[in-house]
């Protein structure tokens, strides 16, 4: 379905932020292009066109976070207080951080 060997620089799902005049030029340019099964990979095919590289930033951790399950840390809201998109938590989990952060 995709004619590169690779993969172009793309945000990770669950989360990115940008500005509105991006996601303007975004809606236009998603419309040139055959619409790719990976909604990740196909931002970053929109962002290729555009010529603008997405950047990473600390607090979105879309892999999850390495955590030991016995830890008390992981249920201290001071350790999520900086992470933006966290993937990986249960839905309870998520709620319970929210109300204590």
């Amino acid at each position: 379905l995709y004619n590169k060997n690779i993969y172009p620089p793309y945000a990770g799902g669950g989360g990115f932020i940008m500005n509105g005049a991006l996601a303007k030029r975004l809606h236009k340019t998603s419309e040139t292009l055959e619409l790719y099964p990976i909604d990740d990979v196909f931002l970053g095919m929109c962002l290729e066109v555009l010529k603008v590289s997405p950047v990473g930033h600390e607090g979105f951790k879309t892999f999850g976070i390495v955590k030991n399950k016995n830890s008390k840390m992981n249920k201290e809201p001071c350790f999520y207080r900086s992470m933006l998109v966290v993937h990986k938590l249960l839905p309870p989990e998520l709620l319970q951080m929210w109300n204590l952060v």
